[in-house]
């Protein structure tokens, strides 16, 4: 709890009873911190000797760091120093000494790959220029003193490798862009010898060569109705493994030989994608597959890890997944998602087949009266089926309450099963909670992903719609008190819904959402650009679909928006620009509309720094509170302490009716 912990419990008690819906009882109200805090731990790896531990926790500042000990003694202790926005990502190099992270500055996606070494403490900066940005994109067991990077340095609209000694930082180029290499894949031996391009028509090219020396050549082409990514090389170097939906609607996971060209399925369902590969960390060989229609199931290819996870299923009641393994394939950290209660964390053990626990990542969330996330399907108007969950608040009746429909970003991505902090809060404070898998999102395949093509506020949009009609005829949800939420897409979909639906929407929140599709074209970070022919098949040409675009952005409709509206943004967004909150903000206060816009400088496309995180949702939960009557934890003072929130307010505030 913050400093003013002790206040805002004592306003609690005054401020709630009146607003809130009506319910049998409503469980306490869950603090902001609890939710949106950094994790007390969370993130665990075991190094590739299985002799330490590693995992990701605030320091004494409330800063995340990554820590270290040896298993099985008491010698837990910080091993980095950032100063302010914590560290997210991390992994174990195989020397045996150093410790690897990525880091921006305020949020400007500008990776810096570090080292930590364990036995001195000191820190390298491998990646050490400005304005660029590095990426690890390969470590190897047999070369255990240097890593493959990716890096734009010399162009930054394209990604070269080199490869990194970990000893004297030396940088040595390895693979050249020729000019239109959107990934990168490396073979067993550390050879960059696979390459994944978007073609001029929005298709795909997977490339392979023979060796470091050889010249490239094109493995296969597909369009852009299909799916083709490359997942990495057999055993024995001589295929290669690709999620393909070639002569398929969902995504396998398929071998493919170099030489003949023969392929065999490895993994698949007719009903969802393929997820997750699970890879042995030295044999590189196969051994299980996910796939999340509604929760998770694994298709296990190994009869050799069959056990293991009949196991690892008996554990616990949640969906797991493993994080990481020893090289001496002993050792097997596993994560447990649920969708009422913290992410669980175990230490599996092979040889017993018993898994011991380690720490959930956020033990206040314990015992708390949390909401069930239940999987539907829904009828579009056109007939397709979207897969949707809906969360209904603990504690109450479970009709006719304020929805929120909270949409996922992307858009080329998708909701699932489990536990998310932001369900729970809206849960928590009275409202139903509805998810929406859209056509456009992935994972149920190319039909339903392409059935999203060129329909930015348009099938996309109605497909929300139709969900929200669903709630309201299944008698979950009041259709006088719907808000519409998202960041990014789901911020682009808010700001859609206010321009396109008024009707429908009681008020919106919008996080770093485009409100533009012309000038978010035209201001993708410079490394996306072998990527702008996908965008430009699945979006929109600014040329060739102006009309389309123009009658898709927000922007060009916000005289017709007339509900309330939330704004929040980061200053260093390289994939939402400034711009696309500033304009849109501009023309309601032109307009005379009402809206709150908050910015945030040291931020980037989402809100990374707790304190930032904790304040826009506490905005949005009392913008919630006074459009759609539900709970509200109330902001003491005019923003959390450590913020850098800015805030403007345009138009004349609408009372709540």
């Amino acid at each position: 709890m913050n400093p003013k912990g002790i206040l805002t419990t004592l306003l609690l008690a005054s401020s709630f009873t009146a607003a809130a819906p009506a319910a049998a009882e409503p469980p306490p109200l869950i603090a902001r911190d609890i939710l949106f805090g950094n994790p007390e731990k969370t993130s665990p790896q075991i190094s590739p000797d299985g002799k330490k531990l590693a995992w990701i926790a605030p320091d004494k500042k409330n800063v995340l760091q990554v820590w270290v000990k040896t298993i099985g003694a008491s010698d837990d202790k910080v091993i980095t120093a950032d100063k302010k926005r914590g560290i997210r990502m991390f992994q174990w190099a195989m020397d045996g000494r150093t410790l690897l992270y990525n880091q921006d500055a305020d949020g400007d996606e500008n990776w810096h790959v570090y080292g930590v070494d364990l036995p001195t403490g000191s820190v390298r900066d491998y990646t050490p220029f400005q304005g660029v940005q590095g990426g690890i994109l390969d470590i190897n067991e047999k070369y255990p003193e240097s890593i493959l990077v990716a890096l734009n340095v010399r162009d930054k609209k394209l990604h070269d490798v080199y490869r990194c000694d970990l000893k004297t930082g030396a940088l040595t180029v390895d693979t050249q862009n020729p000019g239109d290499v959107a990934g990168w894949t490396v073979d067993n031996g550390m050879v960059v010898r696979g390459a994944q391009v978007s073609l001029p028509d929005g298709g795909t090219e997977l490339r392979v060569r023979d060796d470091a020396k050889s010249p490239w050549r094109t493995l296969l082409k597909a369009s852009q109705e299909e799916t083709v990514d490359l997942h990495g090389f057999t055993p024995d170097d001589k295929g290669v493994l690709i999620g393909s939906s070639l002569g398929s609607d969902t995504t396998r996971l398929v071998e493919r030989d170099l030489a003949s060209g023969k392929e065999k399925v490895i993994a698949e369902r007719k009903d969802v994608d393929a997820g997750s590969v699970v890879v042995h960390p030295t044999k590189h060989h196969v051994q299980a597959v996910s796939f999340a229609r509604g929760r998770t199931e694994w298709q296990v290819v190994d009869p050799s890890v069959k056990d293991d996870f009949a196991a690892l299923k008996k554990v616990y009641d949640g969906d797991f997944g493993i994080i990481n393994r020893d090289l001496a394939d002993k050792t097997w950290l596993v994560a447990y998602t649920l969708d009422r209660g913290p992410v669980r964390f175990y230490a599996y053990d092979r040889a017993s087949k018993k898994a011991k626990f380690l720490f959930v990542h956020q033990p206040k969330l314990e015992g708390l009266k949390l909401s069930e996330m239940k999987a539907f399907t829904v009828t579009a108007r056109d007939g397709l089926k979207l897969p949707v969950y809906l969360t209904l608040p603990a504690g109450y009746a479970g009709k006719n309450l304020p929805l929120v429909l909270n949409v996922h970003g992307g858009p080329w991505a998708r909701d699932r099963w489990g536990f998310r902090p932001d369900v729970q809060w809206f849960a928590n404070r009275g409202y139903a909670v509805l998810q929406v898998n859209f056509r456009g999102s992935t994972g149920y395949g190319k039909k339903h992903l392409h059935a999203g093509d060129k329909q930015w506020g348009k099938a996309m949009h109605t497909d929300l719609l139709d969900a929200v009609a669903w709630a309201v005829k299944e008698g979950y949800a009041d259709p006088k008190r719907v808000a519409i939420y998202g960041g990014s897409y789901g911020g682009y979909s808010a700001l859609a819904g206010a321009a396109f639906s008024p009707d429908v929407f009681k008020c919106a929140v919008d996080i770093v959402g485009p409100s533009n599709l012309f000038t978010l074209l035209k201001t993708i970070p410079p490394y996306w650009q072998p990527m702008v022919a996908l965008f430009h098949s699945r979006m929109g040409d600014p040329e060739k679909d102006k009309e389309l675009l123009k009658a898709a952005s927000p922007l060009f409709s916000a005289d017709k928006i007339r509900i309330p509206m939330l704004i929040g943004q980061g200053a260093n967004d390289p994939r939402v620009n400034q711009a696309e909150a500033e304009q849109i903000v501009a023309a309601l206060e032109k307009n005379g509309q009402h809206a709150v816009y908050v910015l945030y400088s040291d931020e980037g496309h989402g809100f990374a720094r707790p304190e930032n995180r904790i304040d826009f949702n506490a905005r949005s939960e009392k913008f919630l509170h006074e459009h759609l009557g539900g709970r509200f934890e109330p902001l003491v003072g005019d923003k959390i302490p450590g913020s850098s929130a800015v805030v403007k307010e345009v138009g004349k505030k609408v009372s709540a009716n």
